[in-house]
């Protein structure tokens, strides 16, 4: 492969429940913080579960107007946050790149959820004539994330989103490097970006028995691959990548963070919400990756797994997992970034990717926090990180994520060699 068709990663930016900028979020990590907390935004006392990884201490007004915030739904103003790191990350100066070249795939699993219960919630409290805000519309689709991004920074190439539920992000960043490998950008922010702790998100994913009720220690609620796992943590956030061909990273001498080695897709064509319990679907889309990326499985060093914490999920990606790396995962760091900034839904990939990069950058593997029983359901020897971050060689490391729907999406980072 050729200078021309690798990609690489130039910029990052990121928001979550443990950090307002990368830095922040990656101290938090490798410290196994956790962004639990009980819900402050709204009273939750009537639900079962009570609590949610929150984005703590954010003022949009740093960032966008007064007049202009209230045309946004949050996980805009959570988008336009990162992506602005991200830029700034990333080192652009005026005429140093073709805005022309320069795109946007950015997504959102759900969009604009509050937005659309204030909105909604009004109308029927209210009784009132049909007449909602002009700016309802553009505040709930979850393509104006990277419309808002593009006129902010004038980046007018390839502009849309990706929606796949909890793989969104992941997806986004995959279309983001088959762009760039046919030539189509210089350059592409990618990413995702999701608000949903707020009733209508509490209530919806309770009801479907996907949240934990961990209501006396939500600190300790998200805990992957531990036996009494209940259930995921609602969690904001947004993650932004930017990604770049290579030839023109070098052509601006742009910092190289890693190599974006590949990626593959798969859907389970089983269940709208339950994975395959064999972890069919999550195989195909790691083999994929692999494939894509001309690796094998002994090339991988790290895992950062789906991991949300349910009893299901969890152990459906671990078997696919086994089925892929064989005699090699006994060699692999397994972890769930998950157990502290919870399940940021339609984000969790950009925000997980950046955690995988950090890795490889930092030789630092991250922990899965909150385990307490072993389940005996796992391998004793697999290496799942627990409690306390690894210092390690990660040359490359892969990403799971899967939504609802079937939708799974793998990515491979590698360390960046000339």
């Amino acid at each position: 492969m050729s200078k021309y068709d690798r990609v690489v990663v130039t910029g990052m930016g990121g928001l979550t429940s443990i950090g307002n900028n990368i830095n922040d979020y990656w101290q938090s990590l490798i410290n196994g913080v956790s962004g639990a907390d009980y819900i402050k935004s709204f009273d939750a006392s009537k639900f079962k579960t009570r609590f949610a990884c929150a984005i703590k201490n954010f003022d949009p007004l740093n960032y966008i107007d007064r007049k202009d915030l209230k045309k946004m739904d949050p996980y805009v103003q959570f988008a336009i946050a990162a992506s602005d790191e991200a830029i700034t990350n990333a080192g652009f100066s005026s005429g140093n790149y073709d805005p022309d070249r320069f795109g946007v795939i950015f997504s959102s699993g759900i969009g604009g959820f509050l937005s659309f219960q204030e909105e909604c919630v009004s109308y029927g409290i209210s009784g009132r004539n049909p007449r909602f805000s002009p700016f309802f519309i553009p505040k709930i689709i979850s393509d104006i994330g990277a419309g808002y991004i593009s006129m902010r920074h004038n980046l007018r190439g390839p502009n849309f989103a990706a929606v796949s539920a909890c793989a969104s992000s992941n997806n986004a960043i995959i279309e983001a490097l088959y762009h760039l490998r046919l030539n189509k950008a210089d350059m592409i922010l990618c990413g995702g970006a999701e608000m949903s702790i707020c009733e209508a998100g509490l209530g919806g994913f309770s009801s479907m028995k996907a949240l934990s009720e961990r209501n006396d220690d939500p600190k300790t609620a998200s805990r992957p691959y531990d036996k009494n796992r209940d259930g995921f943590v609602i969690g904001d956030g947004a993650g932004v990548l930017i990604l770049e061909r290579l030839d023109h990273a070098l052509q601006r001498n742009a910092h190289i963070y890693a190599e974006v080695a590949g990626g593959g897709a798969s859907g389970d064509a089983y269940h709208i919400t339950a994975p395959h319990p064999e972890g069919t679907g999550a195989k195909k889309a790691m083999l994929a990756a692999l494939d894509d990326a001309s690796m094998h499985a002994s090339d991988i060093d790290y895992i950062n797994t789906h991991g949300t914490s349910t009893p299901l999920g969890d152990m459906a990606e671990i078997k696919a997992i086994k089925d892929v790396f064989a005699d090699h995962i006994k060699n692999i760091n397994i972890s769930s970034t998950k157990s502290m900034t919870g399940h940021c839904l339609g984000a969790a990939g950009a925000v997980e990717a950046i955690a995988c990069i950090k890795s490889i950058n930092e030789g630092i593997v991250p922990p899965t926090i909150n385990h307490f029983t072993d389940d005996e359901e796992f391998d004793a020897d697999l290496n799942f990180t627990f409690n306390k971050a690894q210092h390690r060689k990660v040359r490359s490391a892969l990403s799971n994520s899967f939504g609802f729907g079937g939708h799974n999406a793998s990515l491979i980072f590698k360390e960046y060699i000339a």
